[in-house]
């Protein structure tokens, strides 16, 4: 098997290709993902568990879909003390990290008696979606049910794709006792995302959907959307490293590799003004690789996604950077924080050379959950705020309303929108 990784200039044709990225259209796989999700709005469970057979090859009735005490109990007798040890280490980390983002309601007081505020409630009911199958992601787990537990969120639910015997893994069972998710349910792919914003007798539905999937999944959640709130369209997983001659070529590598063994659409980027180190990159990529599980995947990822591109300088690397607003950047440079402030788009950024990417994966505290496909231009990371809601609170006095009444109504008069302006002017005292 042939792995290798491009290098160019920072202004060849290729660069600017993946710097864009392949935004297919999905028309075939929508279509099929409406046709799921109307099923189940309409059957319920029975759709639901129609499909986890077919796609999945896992027989289950309704009264299995919903992950038991027992099972639960059987899934900590699975897994060993290290990993025990591991994920609360991540939890407490991931807790501690997303408290710092909880926010408090308030109120100001302003001539006249006006009092303005805000109200934060969290959300009631929220569904987490944790892929599964033929693998585990307990990272996944604790990345989504932290920062609704930290929000307040009433009550967690949780779906992961079953094996074809109809279990989850032991390993996203007890990330997810641990985590305090209340109900976990063998469902995944479209059908679960159905279930989930529908609601079916086993299933109740729920007020948002969080979590990564596969294309099934993200149209799924895309065309849910207005019917439950989501956070966001995950599309492939991508890196992107800036790194001077100061760089080690090894880290560099084997960072650009970890990524690219995600998904055979996923990004690996080397932006850097150093052809020596280019080339010692190249070279251990190619080393490297030969050692992982996943080679397959690793060289459709590098032929589809993968480059390294010598740009004139640090200046124009960041540049390229901010254009392609990546889900990870990694600052490998002689002074990572005196260039920070060159960073505008970004879903997380690991600075320094002992800060990789996986750090943030699993352990660090910061989430996961990152935009991606340019996204970061506008959108952030998962967190508290997005399992909260924010009520606007207005209390004016007669003395407030008469003062600046008469603004209001000739705003409303102007939009011709004349009962609002009565709304106000029959409030006003009158000479």
């Amino acid at each position: 098997m042939t792995i290798d990784l491009r290098i160019v200039k920072a202004k060849d044709p290729l660069v600017n290709r993946i710097l864009k990225r392949n935004n297919s259209e999905h028309g075939v796989i929508a279509t099929q993902v409406a046709q799921i999700l109307a099923s189940v709005q309409a059957e319920g469970d029975e759709a639901v568990c129609e499909f986890t057979c077919r796609f999945g090859g896992a027989r289950l009735s309704p009264g299995e879909l919903k992950v038991t005490k027992e099972e639960k109990a059987a899934a900590y007798r699975l897994v060993e003390d290290s990993f025990l040890d591991a994920i609360r280490l991540a939890l407490d980390n991931i807790t501690t990290f997303h408290r710092k983002q909880l926010q408090q309601s308030w109120f100001e007081s302003g001539n006249r008696g006006v009092i303005l505020g805000q109200m934060l409630r969290p959300l009631k009911r929220v569904g987490i979606y944790v892929p599964g199958g033929k693998a585990a992601y307990p990272s996944s787990v604790l990345m989504n049910a932290v920062p609704a537990k930290v929000a307040g969120v009433k009550e967690i639910c949780m779906v992961s794709p079953p094996d074809q015997n109809g279990a989850l893994s032991p390993w996203t069972l007890v990330a997810a006792a641990e985590a305090g998710v209340d109900e976990i349910y063998k469902i995944g792919g479209a059908q679960a995302i159905a279930a989930l914003a529908y609601g079916t007798a086993t299933v109740p539905k729920v007020d948002k959907i969080t979590g990564p999937g596969n294309i099934y999944v993200t149209l799924a959640k895309q065309q849910v959307y207005g019917q439950v709130d989501i956070d966001m369209l995950a599309g492939p997983s991508e890196v992107l490293v800036i790194a001077d001659d100061t760089a080690n070529p090894v880290f560099v590598a084997a960072d650009l590799l970890s990524q690219a063994e995600h998904d055979e659409l996923a990004s690996a980027v080397l932006l850097t003004p150093s052809v020596d180190l280019a080339h010692k990159v190249k070279a251990e990529v190619i080393r490297q690789a030969a050692n992982t599980c996943r080679q397959e995947i690793i060289q459709k990822a590098l032929e589809n996604n993968g480059v390294i591109a010598i740009t004139d300088d640090l200046e124009q690397a960041f540049n390229l950077s901010n254009q392609f607003a990546p889900e990870h950047l990694e600052l490998m440079i002689a002074e990572p924080f005196q260039w920070l402030s060159r960073v505008e788009n970004a879903g997380a950024v690991f600075l320094g050379r002992y800060s990789p990417e996986p750090v943030g994966d699993y352990l660090a505290g910061p989430n996961h959950i990152l935009p991606t496909g340019g996204t970061a231009r506008f959108y952030s990371s998962l967190g508290v705020d997005s399992f909260m809601k924010k009520t606007s609170l207005i209390a004016y006095t007669q003395a407030a309303l008469d003062e600046t009444g008469s603004a209001i109504v000739k705003l409303a008069e102007v939009e011709g929108l004349t009962a609002h302006a009565n709304a106000v002017r029959v409030r006003m005292q009158q000479d």
